[in-house]
């Protein structure tokens, strides 16, 4: 791995240039990588292959995960296991969030 270490400010300056897109890879090794992911308007992801931690960033959001909505804000840690439904809703204009994929796809 050539970066052991990424900024906020840096993952905004990259999301910004990959031009329409919802999140940006800021860091990969093995099985683990880690994305910037700032939606707007809604939350369109799936359920994904590998275990996830999401590390809240900024904004505030409610969070669907199986069933349950929980309310998340700043310095919030929230794990998905692979292959359950999950997504973001009625975040507000600022939110973004760290997510750390990593383990063996399932």
């Amino acid at each position: 791995m050539d970066k052991f270490i990424v900024t906020t400010a840096e993952a905004i300056r990259q999301l910004k240039e990959e031009k329409d897109k919802a999140f940006t890879i800021m860091m990969k090794d093995g099985s683990m990588s880690i994305e910037y992911f700032a939606p707007k308007i809604t939350d369109t992801q799936k359920p994904h292959q590998q275990d996830e931690l999401y590390v809240i960033v900024s904004g505030q959001s409610e969070f669907y995960r199986d069933g349950e909505i929980i309310n998340c804000t700043e310095g919030d840690v929230i794990f998905v296991p692979a292959g359950m439904e999950h997504r973001f809703m009625n975040f507000t204009t600022d939110f973004a969030t760290w997510v750390v994929f990593y383990g063996e796809e399932k």
